[in-house]
């Protein structure tokens, strides 16, 4: 055991030095887990056309629906193992690592057969037009079969890295993404399978990360690992990784939910071009809010260890520097952002070539797109701090503020603005509302976050 994997380490070394070990690989993990997405966007985008990235947009609400549940488990239980190691409780973090396998099999089974036999109808729900249909679909399928695979590495994936392994986990969403982007050029571009070869693709490359993921489990020298007995699901630790897991499940139907209705609202707006063009923003913004989410998570073990060895000193130290480079993050993608959208929004569209008779349609995507773009990263420099805050909550434990934090941003705020501020500027109306939500949320994080200040100084 060497000091760099012990997790003691975590309640005795240099936060800042922490911060950045843990960090660092899980920030790459999340960037090459946002490019695996947007690599499928790029091909299918630039080999298939603007309603193929519309088609694919479509698919947004259930892909969240699916993330919601996958992280209810993985989140949670990957908190929950941080705690138990800090509290020396090695047999604890064993059993949460045999349930969370458990429930994500459980769970992933009963998303993809109630997906699969529902798939047309929760499509049309979500947005899709005769235009879109065939390409939602045809991508959908294939994703919901391998819906166990996905739930399974992903959650596996948490646990390692929070843990004692960042790196390890790193290597792990690494292979998927160059195994993904491989399979993406031969599948779509050599054997012609369009979307259904991108979804192909995807899952081929989460099978091999999975069973990487699992030699790393069966390592007797694994500080959390495959035991006998591990796997029968008890009621204590459910509640337990559903109560933590809670906050980022929540955070994700809010999510499908404010994708449906900006679907709905867009396609009223701007119709399918529309939706392709709220795609692609979605894709350039989410890769920057991956990186916070990868900061997020080296700060978790850190935190999760150190609040469970009532160390709350360190607890406040590696909140605070975990905000600064979350300020510094979301500034550097505000920048590109703004002086750059065409660029990014190029990315995903086909190019004029004299023969491309979808140009057209290729250039009204790409006009939407950039105007999304601009208003959505207006406000983005200090979304980070919300961001953190709101990971911290649940990192240590506090499922009720985390909670409130995630569904606040989602329903309180963006919901309303949805609904109401299109009536008066139409499509710029729908794009305003991410800016002006992203602002109120922040405010409401620093607020309840100085109140949990007060409560670390009396302990």
């Amino acid at each position: 055991m060497t000091d760099r994997n012990n997790p003691a380490i975590l309640g005795t070394g240099n936060v800042r030095k922490l911060l950045i070990q843990y960090s660092v690989p899980a920030i790459t993990a999340m960037i090459a887990a946002s490019l695996y997405n947007i690599i499928d966007r790029i091909f299918i985008g630039n080999a298939v056309g603007p309603l193929a990235i519309s088609g694919l947009a479509i698919t947004f609400p259930l892909m969240n629906i699916s993330a919601a549940f996958g992280s209810l488990v993985g989140a949670g239980g990957s908190t929950l193992v941080a705690i138990k190691m800090g509290q020396k409780d090695n047999w604890g973090a064993n059993q949460i690592l045999g349930n969370a396998i458990m429930l994500n099999i459980i769970l992933g089974a009963g998303i993809m057969i109630l997906g699969i036999l529902f798939l047309d109808p929760i499509l049309y729900c979500f947005g899709a037009t005769e235009n879109t249909i065939e390409f939602a679909r045809d991508y959908m399928q294939i994703i919901l079969g391998g819906n166990i695979i996905t739930h399974v590495y992903l959650g596996m994936n948490n646990i390692m890295r929070s843990s004692g392994y960042p790196q390890k986990a790193m290597y792990t969403t690494l292979i998927a993404v160059v195994i993904n982007a491989i399979l993406d050029m031969i599948f779509i571009f050599e054997f012609g399978w369009g979307i259904s070869g991108a979804a192909i693709a995807t899952i081929i490359a989460q099978i091999i990360a999975l069973i990487w993921a699992s030699v790393h489990f069966m390592n007797k020298n694994s500080f959390v690992r495959f035991q006998k007995g591990i796997y029968t699901l008890k009621k204590r630790i459910v509640l337990g990784i559903f109560s933590i897991g809670m906050s980022p499940f929540i955070l994700n139907i809010c999510s499908c939910l404010v994708v449906i209705l900006f679907n709905t609202a867009l396609l009223a707006h701007g119709g399918d071009l529309a939706i392709g063009a709220f795609g692609i923003t979605n894709s350039v913004v989410m890769f920057f809010v991956m990186i916070i989410l990868g900061l997020t998570q080296g700060m978790q073990p850190i935190a999760g260890y150190n609040f469970g060895a009532k160390q709350f000193d360190r607890v406040l130290k590696v909140l605070k520097q975990s905000m600064v480079a979350a300020t510094c993050i979301t500034t550097l993608a505000f920048i590109i952002g703004e002086l750059f959208p065409h660029q990014l929004a190029m990315l995903f569209s086909q190019k004029d070539n004299g023969m491309n008779e979808n140009i057209e349609l290729t250039r009204q995507q790409v006009e939407y797109a950039v105007t999304g773009l601009r208003i959505t990263l207006a406000v983005f420099p200090i979304i980070g701090v919300s961001m953190v805050i709101a990971n911290f909550f649940q990192s240590i434990g506090k499922a009720k503020q985390a909670i409130f934090l995630s569904t606040t941003r989602q329903l309180i705020f963006l919901v309303p603005l949805i609904l109401i501020l299109p009536n008066f500027w139409g499509l710029t109306g729908i794009w305003l509302s991410i800016p002006v939500s992203d602002f109120l949320s922040t405010v409401l994080s620093v607020i309840l976050l100085k109140q949990q200040f007060k409560i670390f100084q009396k302990l």
